[in-house]
């Protein structure tokens, strides 16, 4: 540890960190390794504390690439081998010194490790993997550590990086294969999910290894997770939120993260510099993703091919009740909880108190704002005695206007600064 030079590297920390800021997906929650005695570190019961920037990214954890030095020119990437930008690499050593001080300060909760792609895939994952086996077993360390897994590299590799890591993700980068052609022409799809697929039977094998032999390794306990790109190329939203689904059925991910595309290097496949992705497109697709995850809707519902874009006026859940009002209004008092949750302004605490609280009282609309509901969305969309026959014949179009302006009110999710879904 003496050799190492504080001076030099701050230096690359400058660059490595910087260049790792586009890369969103570093959530921590769902881990449960505990502190045992004479370690350093407790990533259990909620996971890793969060904090979060405005914009709703993740700030807790020390975020670097170990280098941003890369075989691949991505167009899309700052790190890509042609752009004119400053180059670093941490050694193994360093990133393992700066994680040990950087939590024994309190600066951090635990580590996301990303980086580039140096010679190869297994040549950049061993190092990773390092790392993580370095913090664990010579440190002690006992806090959160996410990996990100690197295209091309072996199985054996990626069975490692599970053992040691809380977390593993492989970001397929730009949602459509047309786009990434375009894009990327070095990688495929095929590619970059080749490594959700592996850590995915990985997972289930060890489950069931641990079912009959309780000693068994965990292996990645806070699951994987993926990212994509997000307006980089032509992709529709319903081509996103459908290749989510896809994800989310085949490869059993606990989340995708959309990062909204900056542009910042100058090139004719790109948008043109100082043309960000609009942040509210973003939550929309957040919406959108939380709709599917947990309000039981699938992506053909959110979105349709005529309409292939989420409506930035409203969210998805509000946007879909208006197209279809053959679904409502929804007697509170009798509805099943399927129906009670798909109701603009009522989310998934609030239906099961509905549920419970109507078997002893009739629900108004004080009750539900008592729960927590927003009432002035849910009002235009449950039954209530001849509140809304005055809206009976407005157009699909004419009834958007008048609950929008209804219901200018902007809801905040306190943790991440997302519009709330409701």
């Amino acid at each position: 540890m003496g050799s190492i030079n504080y001076e030099r590297l701050q230096g690359k920390l400058n660059i490595l960190a910087d260049a790792a800021k586009y890369d969103v997906s570093c959530s921590s929650s769902g881990s449960t390794r505990k502190n045992q005695g004479g370690s350093l570190g407790d990533a259990s019961k909620s996971g890793i504390c969060h904090s979060y920037t405005e914009d709703g990214r993740c700030v807790s954890l020390l975020k670097i690439l170990l280098t941003n030095h890369c075989i691949y020119d991505c167009a899309y990437c700052t790190s890509r081998r042609s752009n004119d930008t400053p180059r670093a690499a941490f050694t193994v050593e360093e990133v393992v010194e700066l994680t040990m001080q950087f939590y024994r300060r309190n600066y951090i909760e635990g580590l996301f490790l990303s980086s580039g792609i140096f010679k190869d895939g297994d040549y950049t994952m061993e190092r990773l993997v390092e790392v993580a086996k370095l913090l664990r077993t010579r440190e002690g360390f006992n806090g959160y550590i996410h990996l990100k897994t690197i295209p091309g590299a072996s199985k054996e590799l990626l069975y490692q990086a599970g053992l040691y890591a809380d977390r593993l993700s492989a970001n397929i980068e730009i949602p459509t294969k047309s786009g990434l052609a375009l894009l990327a022409p070095e990688k495929s799809h095929d590619q970059l999910q080749a490594p959700l697929q592996t850590v995915k039977e990985e997972i289930i094998t060890i489950k069931e290894s641990r079912k009959k032999h309780k000693s068994a390794p965990k292996f990645t306990p806070a699951g994987q997770t993926s990212q994509m790109i997000v307006g980089a190329s032509n992709e529709t939203d319903l081509q996103v939120i459908q290749l989510s689904s896809h994800f989310y059925q085949k490869y059993d991910l606990k989340r995708v993260y959309y990062s909204g595309y900056v542009p910042m290097l100058s090139d004719s496949r790109l948008p043109a510099v100082g043309t960000p992705v609009p942040m509210v497109r973003e939550n929309r697709l957040y919406q959108a993703d939380w709709l599917m995850r947990f309000y039981g809707f699938g992506a053909h519902e959110i979105l349709e091919p005529d309409d292939p874009f989420l409506d930035l006026e409203c969210d998805p859940k509000l946007a879909w009740a208006i197209r279809h009002r053959e679904h409502f209004p929804v007697n509170i008092q009798t509805a099943p909880y399927e129906a009670i949750i798909r109701i603009p302004g009522i989310g998934i605490k609030t239906a099961k108190k509905i549920v419970k609280a109507r078997r002893f009282n009739q629900i108004t609309l004080e009750h539900l704002k008592k729960m927590g509901a927003a009432v002035n969305r849910a009002k235009y969309f449950i039954a209530t005695t001849g509140k809304n026959e005055h809206l009976a014949h407005l157009t699909r179009d004419n009834f958007r206007q008048y609950v929008l302006a209804q219901t200018q009110t902007k809801f905040k999710d306190q943790r991440s600064g997302q519009l709330a879904l409701f």
